[in-house]
């Protein structure tokens, strides 16, 4: 299948799921897209069962190959999303909650990773499917940040008092940066990178950070304070929306390419093309055609992307084994984002005013996605990576599906008599 034919089927099928689910089931959107496609890929796998001279498993762990997810989302549709979430964020907002989402996007994803970590390994050994530590941080890692995406695409229908909703949307974007650092730099001590001695792992671990979460910052804010000057020169909404467009994957590209972290890069240009170019440097006719077409690049993707979690349940392996090393998992990531949560409400209670019911709401909206799935599946090639990409399918589902339905009520529950709104995660525009 060509590269044209493979793109129009994936369209049609999220085309197609999409509209099953408005009709019919009326589930949140990206939720109802992914069980769309996981039903799907469990129905093939079950007719691969019944009927095996069909070779229908074979094909369709072939078709999902073509798409090689990993590269898909971390190097093509990640800077499109990231770029479109920050954009409609407000600074003031996000300015009020610094300390909150600074230590959970960064102190966070670290104790998190070493509890996640330290809770799979054990329970993986007690399975009889023992795992070096090492790749258990990785795991830990891989599942402790909170997928921007699902995060603000769940949001954008659920009523959530203004502080809270901040601090949710704020730890999403930057996060996901912070945890694929993490990431690297584990996999780094995995691949021998840092030389295997103990001062040398703890230079390279400090060293990496560094430069990829620092060096990306200062990349986004330069790349987006040039077009930004860019914006204020030019009044064609084409010509504008094109720029953006160049900025979004130039930036993420550019940072790749120097070693930098993308993700933090492009979400540090769209905050500061959301909070400058659109009110400062657009007039009213190319302000709302930028924000429309960003607007339905983010749900045209944000369906496509979700249609592609459900798809990879082709190229599981389930079995006893995989199952309950799912559910450990579950268990894992559940306790370390709770952790996670609870040490920083601890950690703030003076300096910050937490919202009651913040912490259930921030522990029970930090759903997982496809960054997380992208991440398994680049893990570096080992009899332990199975076992991870199948641990990691089941926490990912569980959470967009179990944790991605329930989350009203339990924001209901938490902020009840409390003045919440329903305009988004963090409205600007």
């Amino acid at each position: 299948m060509g590269v044209f034919e493979a793109i129009a089927l994936l369209l049609v099928a999220t085309a197609t799921a999409a509209y099953v689910n408005h009709r019919f089931f009326r589930l949140p959107h990206t939720i109802g897209v992914a069980l769309a496609a996981l039903a799907g890929s469990i129905i093939v796998l079950l007719v691969d069962v019944a009927v095996p001279h069909l070779k229908l498993a074979e094909q369709a762990v072939t078709f999902v190959n073509e798409f090689e997810f990993a590269d898909t989302l971390l190097d093509g549709m990640l800077s499109f999303l990231l770029f479109a979430g920050a954009l409609h964020v407000d600074m003031d907002r996000l300015a009020k909650q610094k300390w909150p989402i600074a230590l959970l996007a960064t102190g966070g994803v670290v104790l998190s990773t070493f509890v996640v970590g330290t809770i799979v390994y054990f329970g993986f050994d007690l399975i009889g499917q023992p795992i070096p530590y090492i790749w258990a941080l990785a795991f830990g890692a891989l599942i402790s940040p909170t997928d921007p995406v699902a995060t603000l695409g769940i949001l954008k229908s659920i009523a959530v008092p203004p502080s809270v909703a901040a601090k949710i949307a704020g730890e999403s974007l930057f996060n996901d940066g912070v945890g694929v650092v993490v990431f690297i730099v584990i996999v780094g001590i995995i691949t021998n990178s840092a030389g295997g001695d103990a001062e040398a792992t703890a230079v390279f671990a400090a060293e990496t950070f560094a430069l990829e979460a620092v060096g990306g910052a200062a990349l986004g804010f330069a790349a987006g304070w040039i077009v930004y000057r860019g914006l204020r020169r030019a009044d064609d909404h084409v010509v504008e929306i094109l720029m953006t467009l160049a900025l979004a994957t130039g930036v993420y590209a550019l940072a790749s390419s120097l070693h930098l972290s993308g993700p933090i890069a492009v979400v540090v240009a769209g905050l500061l093309i959301g909070n400058q170019g659109v009110n400062k440097a657009m007039s009213d006719h190319t302000r709302d055609n930028l924000l429309r077409f960003w607007e339905l690049t983010d749900e045209m993707l944000n369906s496509v992307l979700f249609l592609l979690i459900g798809m990879e349940a082709v190229l599981i392996g389930f079995n006893v084994t995989t199952a309950t090393a799912g559910a450990i998992a579950i268990v894992a990531m559940l306790i370390g984002r709770s952790t996670a949560v609870l040490t920083v409400v601890t950690l703030l209670r003076r300096q910050t005013a937490f919202t009651p019911g913040a912490a259930p709401a921030l522990i029970w909206g930090g759903l997982k996605g496809g960054i997380s799935v992208a991440l398994a599946l680049s893990l570096p090639e080992s009899e332990v990576k199975p076992l991870l990409l199948a641990a990691t399918y089941i926490a990912v589902v569980f959470s967009i599906v179990v944790q991605g339905l329930t989350l009203q009520g339990v924001l209901k529950r938490a902020f009840r008599g409390q003045d919440i709104e329903k305009e988004g995660p963090l409205p600007r525009h």
